[in-house]
């Protein structure tokens, strides 16, 4: 069919930290070349920070670079990091706490800050705009668009009022635009649906370890104000996961923001391997530890989200660029989950491939290309060589658990600087780490008390999710029979349990046989379920835009 289009030197899918750095730094580099750099970011949330979820402990490294000024300029940066306490939780009710001397350098915190990444991503957004940026908020990018050569050549967003059967609603549908570029820079974050396709069609992890996961549970509370610190970060490790075992890794913050506010979450590792495993319900539970309720006793819970996070690090990075365009951020895995912190990266890499842009665009070159010098920019850049120095974490948990993997850190990082002399590898993805539901053992999970410990439904509630309820499900399944005919009987269905927000249930019909329903409308957009399903038989694409959480400073 024929679309309408606009055309611009750069696009840019999703307005994060890397895509908006991209963007920024593209119209740095135009100014200081007297050069004309038109770019143009969509972004599928209903306003730029409306998706974004993250701790978050802030390295402000690559602010630094961006806008040196940033102080002046008003960036939300407002709670330096004051103490780091790290604790080994040995079982629901003890811990013993690290002392510094034994605390991984990655995990010390002096000069950071406490933030919210979608409140700095509001920032980063009217700096870019201030800059000449064009950005599109509401506007889900739903597939790139390639030509005949292979080439891509910008993005298509999807279309508005169709209806659940695909049909055009009358009077609402309006068909989507083509956004041609030069370039295209996808930042769509973790496990995103276009960089997955991206990946796949140019073969692009071919060289690559297999990429692995961990699902982010997060709240934000006002809390009582004697018992606030402003600027202090608690990490835990242990209970509820395994601190011997490596059939379920993972690990905990809670930080004290400005306000008598702190934000507490779990980060679940989704290679664990029994399939009764409820993330949510873990999270829960690891909130009633003496530990962290001493904190949240009195308190209120006022925001609740999920999101999937990257963290295969070096070793799973896919190549970077292909024939028009590169993967930026997260939807290239640029985490560095030795620290627990992507946002410093996902700008770097940004910033590295707006510079491999403007330089290509400035010699002349009209497109189509692949943007090597991104790469070998890469390749020389502090980027390169932290994510190079944290190599080892994620494997090392993955093969040895927290308490040993955690001691390989320890050495690898307070004794080599990152650079011991071999490399660990994991390469089995983490999908395929489930057991089946006969060999397990089924997990009975608390009753929540409405104080500290809620259920789904009220936590999706918190985050403020919608979606247009007569359109297309966004969860697509490869084969309807599957999550009934094959996932329940091996596994008891995983996905009733994985899925942070309820969107999946098995409902049993009037004559007892049992049925898949998915609640679509629930989604928080975390693409566990695309990720951890262990069929692979689930695909998230992208739903109307504006769709989705709408979080207010997560």
């Amino acid at each position: 069919m024929e679309r309408e289009y606009m055309e611009f030197d750069v696009v840019i899918v999703g307005a994060g930290p890397a895509g908006l750095s991209a963007a920024c730094r593209l119209k740095q580099k135009a100014a200081e070349a007297g050069q004309e750099i038109s770019v143009c970011v969509v972004e599928k949330g209903s306003e730029v920070g409306a998706h974004i979820l993250s701790g978050a402990v802030f390295e402000p490294r690559a602010l630094n670079e961006l806008f040196p000024d940033w102080k002046d300029l008003g960036a939300p940066l407002n709670t330096p990091v004051t103490r780091d306490d790290i604790y080994m939780l040995k079982d629901a009710e003890s811990a013993i706490r690290l002392p510094d001397l034994f605390v991984p350098k990655t995990m010390h915190n002096e000069g950071n800050y406490i933030i919210s990444l979608g409140n700095l991503c509001r920032w980063l957004a009217q700096q870019a705009e201030g800059l000449g940026v064009e950005i599109y908020p509401g506007f889900a990018a739903q597939e790139a668009l390639i030509d005949e050569n292979g080439v891509v050549r910008g993005i298509i967003t999807g279309d508005l009022g169709v209806d659940r059967e695909g049909h055009p609603k009358e009077g609402y549908y309006t068909p989507g635009m083509e956004l041609r570029g030069k370039y295209t820079l996808f930042a769509e974050g973790c496990r995103g649906h276009i960089g997955k396709q991206l990946i796949k069609k140019y073969n692009l992890d071919s060289d690559a370890d297999a990429q692995h996961y961990g699902i982010g549970i997060k709240e934000i509370w006002d809390i009582d104000p004697a018992k606030h610190q402003p600027g202090l970060v608690v990490h835990t490790a242990g209970w509820p996961m395994d601190i011997m075992g490596t059939e379920n890794t993972g690990g905990s913050f809670l930080y004290h923001l400005e306000n008598n506010q702190v934000v507490v979450g779990l980060i679940i590792d989704l290679s664990y391997s029994n399939p009764f495993l409820s993330p949510f319900d873990e999270f829960q539970r690891y909130k009633h530890h003496p530990v962290i309720k001493q904190y949240l006793e009195g308190g209120k819970r006022v925001a609740y989200g999920a999101r999937a996070i990257c963290k295969g690090g070096l070793n799973s990075l896919p190549k970077m660029v292909f024939p028009g365009g590169a993967l930026i951020g997260c939807d290239l895995g640029t985490l560095n989950f030795a620290k627990i912190k992507g946002s410093h990266t996902a700008m770097k890499s940004g910033m590295l491939a707006a510079e491999s842009i403007a330089e290509a665009l400035a010699a002349g070159r009209e497109g189509g290309d692949e943007l090597t010098n991104y790469v070998d920019a890469f390749k020389g850049s502090w980027l390169y060589d932290e994510l190079f120095r944290s190599r080892n974490f994620g494997a090392a948990i993955h093969k040895y658990g927290a308490l040993v993997g955690g001691a390989i850190n320890y050495i690898d990082q307070n004794w080599f600087g990152g650079k011991i002399p071999f490399t660990l590898h994991d390469n089995k993805p983490d999908y395929a780490c489930l057991k089946p539901a006969a060999q397990s053992q089924r997990i009975e999970y608390p009753k929540p008390d409405g104080k500290i410990s809620f259920d789904k439904l009220s936590s999706v509630f918190l985050s403020n999710t919608n979606h247009e309820e007569e359109q297309p499900c966004h969860l697509k399944l490869a084969d309807a029979s599957i999550p009934i005919g094959k996932n329940l009987p091996l596994y008891d269905e995983p996905a009733q349990r994985y899925c942070p927000a309820g969107v999946y249930e098995v409902v049993a019909n009037d004559d007892g046989s049992k049925r898949f329903q998915i609640n679509a409308q629930n989604c928080v957009h975390c693409k566990t379920c695309d990720i951890k399903d262990p069929a692979q038989n689930i695909t998230w694409v992208a739903p109307e835009g504006t769709g989705g959480p709408n979080y207010p400073n997560m």
